[in-house]
């Protein structure tokens, strides 16, 4: 069969594929413990869930708009106001079927052929890839554990040129856990004043899961705030993965070609996610706020039980639900049958031996670490580090 060349310009996420790999062995009866989960472990909250009900009976069950129902764009802008100090109109508002979908009509709505996408490593699986897909050129600046997986003002500028159209990051970051502080955004906010065809999306998915204090948007900033698309969603903050339902806010222009887009893929995202998603983001952040706490107590053990595992240096996480320890001081050991030569052999080893499931660093952009996901039980995190310990302790 002769399929399309498009399906050549973009690789399977691999946290996709390790998960399917973790599926496969389940089904032989395997005990395989999942650190490589990239979602709370936590139900949706009641109210939420009773909101949905709701909405069913009372027959939210037609077509919506492509960008979305007034009243949740209402509750979006309701939302940046009291969260971020951030003004916007139902107008600036694209709701699509989860922040991927948000990231993908951002991309393909702002990037031609050839023009270059700034990423600072690591970054999440489908950001160059759909970079790809708009047949852009990726531009990977690399960072480091000792920079705290930020980017720095000289990077980027050293890494702008007459073709960049646009910089993609996320704070709180997947896989890093780094979260920039305003210090630090108002850093990178002055290289970009010098720079002006520069467009930034800044994916905040991870906005209510931060360790360190008060989210921080580089939208703050009034002179770039038409230049940047904020990407987010309901999946991380309010435990509604399966809902399906991201957003945008972005200057008019740009939301309408997000809307555009979105009117041929899919049309509107459901209806029935969409009223739920107005009473997550309007009433009680109770179970949020109690869930955050849950991730800061399981941080602080997984950070305790990495530090009993010689030669896996890690930086402790600022946001989001994951470690992403340098591996690489096991590359070249083996244990008489498997060696490991680079972070895929390393998460294979792993499922294999162990198994415990991870996703290797390449996948990320960055080839000497693997990130773990602490999104499981303290039981389950327990058991899988106890048998991650065991399983590095027999390479020599």
């Amino acid at each position: 069969m002769q399929l399309s060349s498009f399906l050549q310009r973009f690789n399977e996420p691999e946290t996709l594929k390790m998960s399917k790999l973790g599926r496969e062995l389940r089904a032989k009866g395997i005990d395989v413990i999942d650190l490589s989960i990239g979602e709370p472990d936590f139900d949706t909250p009641q109210h939420i869930k009773d909101a949905a009900v709701a909405a069913i009976r009372d027959n939210w069950s037609h077509y919506t708009p492509v960008a979305g129902f007034i009243d949740l764009r209402e509750a979006i802008c309701t939302k940046f106001n009291r969260d971020n100090n951030l003004q916007y109109l139902p107008s600036n508002i694209v709701a699509s079927t989860g922040a991927k979908q948000s990231l993908a009509n951002a991309i393909l709505a702002l990037v031609d052929e050839g023009e270059e996408v700034i990423i600072p490593t690591p970054y999440w699986v489908t950001y160059s890839e759909l970079v790809k897909i708009a047949k852009g050129k990726v531009v990977e600046v690399r960072t480091s554990l000792q920079s705290e997986f930020k980017v720095t003002p000289a990077q980027l500028e050293a890494s702008i040129t007459d073709r960049t159209k646009l910089f993609l990051f996320s704070s709180p970051c997947n896989p890093s856990g780094s979260v920039y502080s305003k210090t630090e955004l108002e850093a990178l906010a002055n290289v970009f004043r010098k720079h002006p065809q520069v467009y930034i999306i800044s994916d905040e998915i991870y906005e209510y899961i931060n360790f360190v204090g008060a989210h921080q948007s580089i939208a703050q900033f009034d002179d770039l705030k038409d230049r940047v698309i904020i990407v987010n969603g309901l999946s991380k903050g309010f435990a509604m993965t399966g809902w399906r339902l991201g957003y945008i806010a972005a200057n008019d222009e740009i939301a309408k070609a997000c809307e555009k887009i979105q009117g041929q893929f899919t049309s509107g995202p459901n209806s029935i996610a969409q009223k739920a998603a107005v009473t997550a983001l309007t009433t009680d952040l109770r179970p949020s706020l109690d869930m955050v706490k849950e991730f800061t107590n399981r941080r602080k053990r997984v950070l305790e039980l990495v530090k009993e595992i010689p030669g896996l240096p890690c930086f402790e996480p600022q946001g989001a639900f994951y470690i992403f320890p340098d591996v690489s001081s096991y590359f070249g050991k083996s244990d008489g049958t498997n060696t490991i030569s680079n972070a895929s052999d390393f998460s294979m080893y792993l499922l294999n031996t162990a198994h415990v499931s991870s996703v290797m660093g390449d996948a990320f952009g960055e080839p000497h670490c693997v990130r773990f996901s602490f999104a499981n039980s303290m039981q389950n995190i327990e058991r899988g580090w106890a048998r991650i310990k065991e399983a590095l302790a027999k390479l020599k």
